[in-house]
């Protein structure tokens, strides 16, 4: 699997390296640092001053994005794979969605800074418009990836699942973790009067049920040589994933890109996105 690693210089990025020792060595890992140059916003300045001030700042800005590459590069784990180093001028989010879609990455590994809460509903951060827009998986670390041995895969349906199985069935993690299968169902009220006893018996059915649809994907996770164990609570997504996530403590919540798109996405977030604001745990999310 390719794999592109997006640098900035925070500490953020630098713990997306560490980070990396944990995953299966790369087919490919490219490493990439975006240059966003302002043009300089000074109405009375001549038009040839302004360009030659924007080339002075490009040209210093490359200079220090090439000493950061080189200094990524040696600060980077063992088999990793081979190496690739790329340096790029434009909007960090068109840039790195660009290149990921160029270079066919299965992955795309970033730290995430936030803009405030508000500004980043409305816009997005960079690592919330990656989630939105990148290709292939992405595994945004919100601080430190200390270990990886227990996930949280929360799952909606056979349609996340199937897409679960493809993703770990390539193996992306350098050592098999134990995977926690997960599955939040809401409280059970159908439109007609009922009483409490017969809305329990409803719902105890379901988790049931539930617990049956984990229990096969369960089993074909053990055949590709991955622990497993079993959850399910009643519930709203956002709420159970974080309560389930409090009691287990899992090194990475695994889960699939499913739902909104486009604008609507961007502005209300979906379940992912809603997890990813939390910052509260490293989000790996396939598609």
């Amino acid at each position: 699997m390719n794999i592109l690693l997006t640098v900035d210089g925070s500490d953020h990025s630098y713990e997306a390296i560490r980070s990396l020792k944990y995953l299966s060595r790369a087919e490919e890992l490219h490493i990439v640092h975006v240059l966003d140059v302002h043009s300089p916003a000074y109405p009375m300045m001549m038009p040839e001053v302004a360009q030659e001030l924007y080339e002075t700042v490009e040209r210093n800005m490359r200079d220090d994005g090439t000493r950061l590459l080189d200094r990524i590069v040696s600060l980077l784990p063992l088999d990793v794979g081979p190496v690739t180093k790329h340096l790029v001028v434009g909007s960090p989010v068109d840039q790195i969605v660009t290149l990921a879609e160029q270079l066919k990455v299965g992955l795309i590994l970033l730290g995430t800074r936030g803009l405030g809460p508000i500004k980043e509903r409305l816009i997005g951060s960079v690592s919330h418009r990656v989630l939105t827009f990148g290709p292939g998986a992405k595994l945004i670390l919100p601080g430190p990836l200390k270990a990886l041995h227990d996930i949280l895969l929360p799952l909606q349906g056979t349609y996340d699942a199937d897409h679960a199985l493809f993703f770990l069935q390539q193996k992306p993690f350098r050592d098999s973790p134990t995977i926690t299968l997960f599955t939040v169902l809401p409280h059970t009220r159908p439109p007609w009067p009922v009483d409490a006893v017969s809305v329990e018996q409803m719902e105890t059915h379901a988790l049931g049920k539930a617990k049956d649809f984990l229990a096969e994907i369960a089993a074909k996770l053990k055949a590709y040589g991955y622990h497993t164990r079993i959850a399910t609570m009643l519930g709203t997504p956002v709420d159970g994933i974080l309560q389930q996530a409090k009691a287990l403590n899992p090194d990475i919540i695994l889960m699939g890109s499913r739902g909104r798109r486009g604008l609507t996405r961007m502005v209300l977030g979906s379940v992912s996105h809603a997890l990813l604001h939390q910052g509260a745990y490293p989000l790996m999310i396939f598609g």
